[in-house]
């Protein structure tokens, strides 16, 4: 196991490329419970809403796309559909 110093340490690329397919990933296990048309883009658009004073550790934003339950995301949606979003 590493120590937290010998991480390795990822690039900006890298990072954006695994929280993307960490939110695909969410996205495939909403279409197993049968929310089809979500897409790993929404998930994040969700997720990341919540970030009103700058992205919070990495840690948590893992665990924010982890734990988002659908209906999370539905509220979400449906507050953006009545603002017209």
């Amino acid at each position: 196991m590493f120590a937290p110093e010998e991480w390795p340490m990822m690039s900006p690329e890298e990072l954006t490329r695994s929280i993307e397919e960490l939110c695909h990933s969410k996205a495939r296990e909403f279409a197993v419970l049968g929310y089809d048309n979500v897409t790993g883009q929404e998930i994040w658009q969700c997720v990341s809403s919540r970030y009103k004073n700058g992205f919070p550790a990495l840690h948590r934003i893992v665990n924010d796309i982890l734990s988002l339950k659908p209906t999370q995301y539905m509220d979400w949606a449906m507050v953006k559909a009545m603002k017209g979003e």
